[in-house]
């Protein structure tokens, strides 16, 4: 494993002083050598890597509202309601809420589904992770994330990893992690770019002096994977590596992630269009790092296949976090990050090879509760879909007068799953993937199939 550790914090740090809140790690290592040596080899022996299909997968931690954000009930009840009005869009019919006017303005580039209709119920990130729920029947070891499925069956592109993530740790532990690729094995886990490892072992590689704070600075950044290569060179373990284990070294030290993520790339032009990150810690929450939008298209670009990221927390029952005043705070970043990321995607050719999935795991009340706010509501939820080539501009499903239950065209998860797979190609009907007893399993149950109204 790769790892690039934070400064040292005295108040709340390891025994050799690093701060577990600020270290990022790159990279992984299975037994005998680097993780991404086997996926290089079987993409050589394959013929695969050349796609450029990639997904982004936006998890909101907590369970946003869907009824104050995509399916508002300007006609309902005061305590259904709520306190914000609905907006037109550029698509005739088609109303969000009023504090998304940049989305508005380009409604056609987006999909709403508003019929989620099987959340499992649970505060974590699995069902949007894996499509599955908890409680499903699984192979020994549970199901793999998303992008642990696509890197086993698509390989790597040279110098960027297939499976990426930049979902920030938590106070709550599953708002916080991808998910990881299970029976598949380790060379198959998510690449994690930012956060805290709480497994890291003393075996691990190590570029000391870098920190989440000190990562644009690009000469500082250079010069520890160049300390890093000097390093490998001079105990010979370069010489010891085989083809595919210098890809994978070169994938880890070279320079294709590293540009990647430096923003220092971008035109200001760009940089303004996403925003500015608020990076304040949040109590059970990812920080508002709105510019992981760009970096997670960087990384598309680049070669990565999926990228998953956490943005904010959106758990809002009341007190200090009551719904409406959060909601007003939050809900321009979000329009901000999407936007921009969505129309990145439009100007630079990308919107029909990158699919963008933005969801959480449940939806919220339809009645307010004494705080006024809303509490969990696995009855109905939403999923926002973008790009992959799909036919967007358009709404599938709807819920009841109040926003309770699904009335039309209910959508499950692993519906959403199988269209991913699709736009990055990917047959459900046919890709299976061996458990650890070597029996094949399928990435989607029987019958289930891409959404039709998207392909």
């Amino acid at each position: 494993m790769l790892t690039l550790f934070g400064h040292r914090d005295t108040n709340r740090s390891h025994c050799d002083g690093i701060s577990r809140r600020h270290f990022i790690k790159i990279g992984g290592m299975a037994a005998g050598g680097l993780s991404l040596a086997q996926l290089l080899q079987l993409e050589a022996r394959a013929g695969t890597g050349a796609s450029h299909k990639a997904i982004i997968n936006v998890y909101l931690p907590g369970g946003p509202s869907h009824l104050d954000m995509f399916d508002m009930k300007p006609d309902a009840p005061t305590e259904v309601r709520g306190e914000f009005r609905p907006t037109g869009t550029n698509v005739p019919g088609i109303r969000i809420c009023e504090l998304f006017p940049r989305m508005a303005k380009m409604m056609d580039k987006f999909a709403i589904i508003r019929s989620l209709a099987d959340s499992d119920g649970l505060h974590d990130c699995h069902q949007c992770m894996t499509g599955r729920k908890r409680r499903d029947r699984a192979p020994q070891g549970g199901w793999p994330m998303l992008g642990s499925m696509v890197s086993k069956l698509q390989g790597s592109r040279p110098g960027v990893p297939a499976n990426v993530s930049l979902m920030y740790p938590t106070g709550n532990r599953t708002w916080g992690e991808a998910g990881t690729a299970t029976f598949l094995g380790p060379s198959h886990d998510p690449i994690q770019l930012v956060g805290k490892d709480p497994h890291a072992r003393a075996t691990d590689m190590a570029l000391q002096g870098i920190s989440l704070e000190r990562l644009r600075d690009r000469d500082q950044l250079l010069s520890s994977f160049d300390r890093f290569r000097r390093e490998a060179d001079t105990t010979g373990a370069m010489k010891s590596l085989d083809v595919f284990h210098q890809q994978a070294m070169d994938i880890l030290s070279g320079t294709g992630l590293l540009d990647a993520l430096d923003l220092s790339k971008e035109s200001p032009h760009i940089l303004e269009r996403y925003g500015q990150n608020d990076p304040k810690y949040q109590r059970d929450g990812a920080p508002k790092m709105i510019r992981n939008f760009l970096v997670a298209r960087r990384l598309v670009q680049a070669g990565a296949r999926v990228v998953s990221l956490n943005y904010s927390r959106w758990d809002w029952h009341g007190g200090d976090g009551m719904n409406f005043p959060r909601s007003r705070e939050e809900f321009p970043l979000l329009d901000q990050g999407l936007s921009a990321l969505v129309t990145d995607l439009h100007e630079r050719g990308l919107d029909r090879d990158v699919s963008v999935v933005v969801w959480g795991e449940f939806g919220r009340t339809p009645k307010l509760n004494r705080l006024n706010s809303r509490d969990h509501w696995p009855r109905a939820n939403f999923a926002l879909l973008a790009g992959g080539g799909m036919r967007t501009g358009q709404v599938i499903g709807a819920t009841d007068r109040l926003g309770a239950d699904v009335a039309e065209r209910p959508v499950t998860f692993q519906e959403i799953f199988a269209t991913l797979y699709h736009n990055i190609g990917i047959d459900v009907r046919t890709a299976t993937v061996q458990d650890n007893q070597g029996r094949p399993q399928y990435l989607v149950d029987a019958g289930v199939q891409p959404i039709r109204e998207l392909i």
